[in-house]
């Protein structure tokens, strides 16, 4: 059998491993949050924030902004049917209601102008989910949060290098968060961050990531309130450090394979691939074609055919409300899109005869139409 064309996996390089050896054997006792520190420092510059707190995961960075929001009982949060379940289970353990709106045809991003229509009494956020590397229509959802005094939570677990009219996804909204996953752009193997330029909200998390220990307290092991424990250790951040400063390679690479893509594919009429809008970065983490409904090519029979070659590949996110543990809404392109769509392997050591087979086995079934 051929070699495993894997559909994504992390660059590290011999300085993700030097530190992380450097961690393992001197970043203990007072040196126990040097990396983290460092780590954050970094993420910051880079994002153009004044806060910044590493995360277990994404997910942890979400649960605890939303709990320093005060979103609980009875609240609802309205984010796009088009999620991965770490978006909206938060949410749900908070104690609100997630809402669920339909997405825009051509960023595959929440819908504002539902988002907007979707907004009640108890509407407390709107999450702006940068799927796949593509960004939210930010100015239109802003303009929503200042009109009706809700905040805007930027998820960009996928959208590290994204850029929207000069601003890094993740530094617009109320706050945002990242994920570090082994999937991602850039990793520390699970791990996540949580962003933000308001001081209140950032010493709120910051006492809820420290089991409720407010920074500065005299008395030890003094808890001001029940908190949470979604902190990352000295070593994932020590690997996370390396490839901070190896950020913007990464992430030209990321478009790189986004840009091979898009030559290959653009040649078809009704094949689309990650927009990039004017006056937009696309940071490219995870390249998605998606076929127009006349050809009749679907999600199946592409994992199929991938699948034969001993290619792996992902399936578009299943709509949210799909899931038999929440309510089925109307969102006809958060259901027709994910039919019709396939995300493409995308890892940074690809070589161009994998990208050729990849994108070969794609051209083969248009034309076989």
């Amino acid at each position: 059998m051929k070699p495993k064309i894997h559909y994504t996996r992390p660059s590290i390089s011999d300085l993700e491993v030097q530190y992380a050896n450097d961690a393992a054997k001197n970043g203990w006792g007072e040196n126990c949050y040097d990396y983290i520190n460092r780590f954050e420092g970094l993420f910051k510059r880079y994002l153009g924030v004044k806060y910044a707190i590493s995360t277990s995961s994404c997910t942890g960075a979400l649960h605890m902004g939303m709990a320093a929001l005060d979103i609980g009982q009875g609240d609802e949060v309205i984010l796009a049917d088009t999620n991965w379940i770490a978006t909206a289970a938060p949410i749900v353990h908070l104690g609100a209601k997630p809402v669920f709106v339909d997405i825009l045809e051509d960023s595959w991003c929440i819908n504002p102008k539902l988002a907007e229509k979707a907004i009640t009494e108890n509407t407390k956020a709107i999450i702006a989910t940068h799927i796949y590397g593509n960004l939210c229509d930010m100015g239109r959802l802003l303009a929503i949060s200042k009109k009706y005094g809700i905040p805007v939570i930027e998820d960009s677990a996928e959208a590290i290098g994204s850029v929207y009219h000069g601003k890094r996804a993740g530094s617009m909204g109320a706050f945002g968060t990242f994920s570090f996953h082994g999937t991602k752009t850039i990793t520390t193997g699970e791990g996540g961050m949580f962003v933000t330029n308001d001081e209140n909200l950032y010493n709120k998390v910051l006492t809820l990531s420290n089991h409720g220990r407010v920074k500065g307290q005299s008395k030890q092991f003094w808890p001001e309130t029940v908190g949470f424990k979604y902190k990352m250790s000295n070593i994932q951040a020590a690997v996370g450090c390396a490839q901070m400063e190896r950020i913007e390679e990464l992430v030209n690479r990321k478009r790189e394979i986004l840009n091979f893509y898009k030559q290959k594919l653009n040649k078809f009429d009704g094949v689309y691939l990650n927009p990039e809008p004017t006056g937009v970065i696309n940071g490219a983490w995870m390249p998605t074609v998606i076929f127009n409904k006349s050809y009749d090519i679907g999600r199946e029979e592409l994992l199929q055919k991938y699948k034969n070659k001993n290619i792996d590949a992902r399936v578009f996110f299943w709509p949210l409300s799909s899931l038999p543990f929440f309510e089925k809404v109307k969102n006809p392109n958060a259901y027709s899109i994910s039919e019709r769509a396939i995300n493409l392997p995308s890892y940074h050591d690809m070589k161009e005869k994998d990208l050729l087979i990849v994108v070969g086995e794609i051209i083969d079934t248009i034309e076989k139409r």
